[in-house]
């Protein structure tokens, strides 16, 4: 733990007394998104501070040159960036002509800031002295519209304390901004117009390279004591923004408000000549509601998402606020209502890791939208890949293979790869796997077959093909090896014989031979259409059979575990309980070359294995690979103590189980990882999820029977979640007593508790 201002709540994240020190982990933590955009936390007014300004429209991005010191063929040639947008939020806000700054204020009491998860709103409210001795109070609520996701609302109020004064609100769009992250120092937008009209301002914008059209826009109205006014605004325009200025004399103790609606109109959703006309459609139904009503409207829609998503835990107030926070973000980021997105590893939250889509959203996120949503959102995030089919055969092409063998990129905005370290773009190709797992993740859950034959066995075969061309056949092991690759566990690079993505190889070649079998017999025209587009042969199957049956595992007889690669017992195997603490994280104390000969493990790297595969391995073999692995594990990875917490629950080992799931469940709300001022890890926490409900809950499907082998930590009273399994919804309620089992379907539905067969029916309670 390295920040601990947080203030325990069930609903909120609270923050109290102003630290400019915490300034931009609260700009990360406090964030705000609707799906379509979002925005980092950052101040409305003016603030001279240190501070990272960050607003983004999601799908949005610049193909920035890639920059590395020695250029190698098969390089993508671009680093996507997810693009700081034309900032609509900024008020300044002036005194008797003294501008409001926290940096420069005599004095700041009462400060706070909430995020309120319950409800999807932002506040902060604090009372200061400027420097002319004038006190005011401030209030200030902001949210992003779920029910109209191209606006943002504010509410922001200044109240007199100490004597009369001039208040002048300044609303303004400022289309002058840059990125944090940039290789180049490239300018990313061009401003193609400025305009106003009758109190709305718009700005016309276009990314440089990509072409985005995107429009900018604002209206604002004031309010004296809360009643309306009308207050005719001094116009201000550059060549980069424009400030609308409202001011009024205001007798101490009254206030003076502003309401500023804004937000973005892209020409993803609408014609790139229409985006002004789209905004004043947004803004006048953003007007003729009015704040609170879009605030009411907010309110239910928020409710509705809980409805299915809200995880309880009573007993454990810092665990509750951290599964609630995570199940938050990861729905500010990701509705499922518009196919061409998917979820980026930072979210709205900072521009860190560029591109939008990781594997994290196959190994991680599709289980929480399968289930705390419905089967549908899921399915998309697939499609999102099969329409990515074409790129990914494009990508393995560029790095000498053909047949149509697919590559998908690790780092992707459109299908591209764009990422530009070379550990990760050649050599970290588990990614593949993981998206045929999910694939086999999803019909297993859904009970859904028919995404295989109308787009799945496309993406499963071509990576197939692509397993079968990288394996190699070792005329010393007689065994097919796959040499120079990276793990999940990044503190390895160019390894041979990761025995994860062997085994993922070796599973993705059967899984797609046994899908083409399934589709053969029971879907003909599917099947003739794929083998006439894909020209796949009885020949090239018989191959793919091959490298499978003889696919080389490394083993070690002493230790009686897998090896995560070749080699791994040379290394000096001192475990982390030995490393001297002050050498950690040792991703910012070490050098990158005494790091790779370390047998330090960042993240679940063969336990990732067990995790996907745990079926396929008895108990006892699971717990000597986590005895023997997660000692020299530093989990310096978001996505690594989720997986442990699982494992660990799965053993029995209860207390482990929730030390991990604190970390994971509180990785950036107490920045364990010395990183959360770049923002957020948005994918990894649908790992929380998956430890409460898959950990705790012991959720699997097998034999196509949902299952639950329920434990509790001791820290708890109880706890509960919902799943959507197959269109009904089954709610699990955990104490230290005994389990009740709820269903909200129309039919009765089978489970299995611990190994026993229980029948639920709709509307009854079900205790074992």
């Amino acid at each position: 733990m390295n920040l601990d201002y947080i203030k325990p709540d069930n609903w909120s994240i609270i923050e109290e007394g102003f630290d400019a020190d915490h300034v931009k982990a609260s700009e990360s933590l406090f964030s705000l998104g609707n799906g379509a955009m979002g925005q980092r936390a950052n101040f409305e007014e003016s603030y001279s501070g240190a501070t990272f300004q960050g607003s983004y429209i999601a799908g949005v991005y610049y193909p920035d040159k890639t920059r590395v010191g020695w250029w190698k063929n098969g390089y993508p040639e671009y680093f996507a960036k997810v693009l700081n947008a034309p900032n609509w939020i900024g008020v300044n806000v002036i005194v008797n002509k003294e501008e409001l700054d926290l940096n420069t204020c005599k004095s700041i009491k009462n400060f706070r800031r909430e995020l309120n998860m319950k409800e999807g709103w932002l506040s902060r409210s604090f009372s200061a002295i400027l420097q002319n001795n004038i006190e005011i109070e401030v209030n200030v609520k902001r949210f992003l519209s779920l029910e109209l996701d191209e606006l943002g609302a504010i509410d922001y109020s200044v109240t007199l304390l100490n004597s009369d004064a001039e208040i002048t609100f300044q609303p303004y769009l400022d289309a002058g901004i840059t990125n944090e992250d940039t290789n180049w120092d490239d300018k990313f937008w061009d401003i193609k117009s400025i305009s106003e009209k009758g109190g709305q301002a718009f700005v016309e914008s276009k990314t440089m390279k990509t072409n985005f059209h995107t429009c900018t826009f604002m209206q604002s109205h004031v309010f004296h004591n809360g009643k309306a006014i009308e207050v005719s605004p001094k116009v201000d325009q550059s060549e980069t923004d424009i400030a609308f200025t409202y001011s009024k004399s205001v007798g101490k103790g009254e206030s003076l408000s502003i309401n500023k609606f804004g937000g973005y109109t892209v020409d993803r959703n609408h014609n790139q000549n229409e985006l002004v006309k789209a905004s004043k459609t947004v803004l006048d139904k953003a007007v003729t509601a009015g704040f609170s009503q879009l605030l009411e409207a907010q309110k239910k829609a928020w409710a509705k998402i809980w409805e299915t998503a809200d995880i309880t835990i009573d007993g454990d107030v810092k665990a509750q606020q951290g599964i609630r926070f995570n199940i938050f973000h990861l729905n500010q980021t990701y509705l499922g209502t518009d196919a061409q997105l998917n979820i980026g590893p930072k979210g709205f939250t900072g521009e860190k890791y560029g591109g939008s889509t990781y594997w994290d959203t196959e190994a991680y996120c599709i289980p929480f939208y399968m289930a705390t949503k419905d089967q549908s959102v899921a399915r998309t995030l697939l499609t999102y890949r099969y329409k990515h089919l074409e790129k990914a055969i494009e990508n393995a092409e560029k790095l000498g293979f053909k047949n149509g063998a697919a590559l998908y990129p690790m780092v992707t905005m459109n299908g591209e790869e764009c990422h530009n370290e070379w550990e990760i773009t050649f050599e970290e190709i588990h990614r593949n796997g993981a998206i045929a797992f999910a694939i086999f993740n999803y019909y297993r859950y859904t009970g859904d077959f028919s995404y295989i034959p109308e787009m799945g066995l496309e993406v499963l075969i071509g990576i197939a093909r692509f397993w079968h061309q990288r394996a190699t056949f070792s005329t010393d092991k007689d065994k097919y090896v796959i040499l120079g690759v990276t793990g999940p566990n990044e503190y390895e690079n160019n390894v041979n014989n990761n025995w994860y993505t062997n085994y993922l190889a070796q599973w993705s070649i059967n899984y797609a031979l046994d899908c083409i079998d399934k589709v053969k017999d029971g879907y003909s025209e599917d099947y003739h259409r794929i083998t006439g587009k894909t020209k796949i042969t009885h020949e090239e199957l018989s191959h793919w059979r091959k490298v499978a049956d003889n696919m080389f595992f490394p083993y070690s007889e002493k230790h009686d575990v897998y090896l995560q690669q070749d080699g791994f017992l040379d290394k000096e195997l001192i475990t982390v309980a030995d490393l001297d603490s002050s050498q950690r994280p040792i991703n910012q104390k070490w050098s990158w070359d005494r790091i790779l000969r370390s047998p330090y493990i960042k993240q679940a790297d063969t336990l990732q294995g067990f995790y996907f595969f745990e079926d396929q391995f008895t108990t006892e073999e699971l717990e000597r690979h986590f005895d023997f692995y997660e000692p020299f594990t530093v989990h310096e990875s978001s996505l690594s103590p989720c997986v442990h917490s699982i494992q660990a629950a799965k053993l029995d080992r209860m207390d482990q189980a929730y030390t991990f799931y604190l970390r994971t469940s509180r990785l950036d709300l107490d920045d364990y990882n010395h990183e959360v001022h770049e923002g957020l890890h948005i994918t990894s926490m649908a790992g929380t999820w998956m430890s409460i409900v898959e950990g705790f809950g012991g959720m699997r499907v097998k034999n196509d029977t949902l299952t639950f082998e329920p434990k509790i930590p001791k820290e708890w009273e109880a706890y509960s979640f919902k799943v959507n399994f197959r269109d009904q919804i089954i709610k699990a309620e955990v104490s230290q007593k005994e389990t009740i089992f709820h269903l909200e379907g129309t039919q009765d539905l089978k489970i299995s508790v611990k190994g026993e067969n229980v029948t639920i029916s709709p509307g009854q309670k079900v205790t074992v």
